[in-house]
């Protein structure tokens, strides 16, 4: 397959998060930079603005570690599926793409990463009446405590086999986990890369230690 760059000797890259499937940036590649990327296995673009190659995470440290290149039917665009390391975005934001323009509320797929995304910008961008400042405000000892009780719940619910008290409950623990992840710095990527690791969930992982 031969790739089409355009006249200037460019093809735009759609970088997405290798986890989440979230877009991250739209950049342009050259040949040159295309070989480096393939070559050293990380993001490198051109800069229109700068006229010169650009590594990603170069200066910042946010290193983008491709996972794989494909492209377009037309072979004129690519999406690069990357695991990243820091944001993705110069503002600080894990995406370029954070303004919104348009939104259908009814369509709008729910994400474990955009439900992630939320929590933690109630810990770094506290809101006065949220209950998950509240959390935040409280310390990680309140935190544990509200895990402690939901997983009790959740016990509660099963053993009555009640399935809808059951969901509602496992929802409660799943966003009070997700607290716990933001307050002790773990992300959603961490968790899923653990369960990659495993593969097999009919094998035992762990051990139960002998009584």
């Amino acid at each position: 397959m031969e790739l089409k760059f355009d006249e200037k000797g460019l093809i735009p890259a759609i970088v997405q998060d290798h986890y989440t499937k979230e877009v991250l940036t739209l950049a342009y590649m050259n040949a040159e930079s295309l070989a480096i990327t393939i070559d050293e296995g990380r993001t490198c673009f051109w800069s229109r603005s700068r006229q010169e190659l650009w590594r990603k995470g170069e200066t910042s440290g946010n290193v983008q570690r491709v996972v794989s290149i494909t492209a377009d039917c037309d072979a004129d665009a690519l999406v690069v599926e990357v695991v990243k390391e820091g944001p993705a975005c110069h503002t600080g934001a894990q995406s370029c793409f954070f303004q919104p323009v348009y939104l259908d509320k009814e369509l709008k797929a729910f994400s474990y990463e955009g439900l992630y995304q939320l929590i933690r910008g109630r810990k770094t961008r506290p809101r006065e009446g949220s209950y998950t400042t509240y959390l935040f405000e409280k310390g990680l000892d309140k935190i544990l405590k509200k895990v402690g009780e939901e997983c009790t719940e959740v016990i509660i619910g099963a053993c009555k086999q009640d399935q809808e008290e059951t969901v509602y409950e496992i929802a409660d623990l799943a966003y009070h986990v997700m607290v716990l992840m933001v307050q002790m710095g773990i992300e959603v990527k961490d968790i899923t890369e653990e369960l990659e690791k495993r593969h097999v969930v009919d094998r035992k992982v762990k051990q139960e230690r002998m009584q």
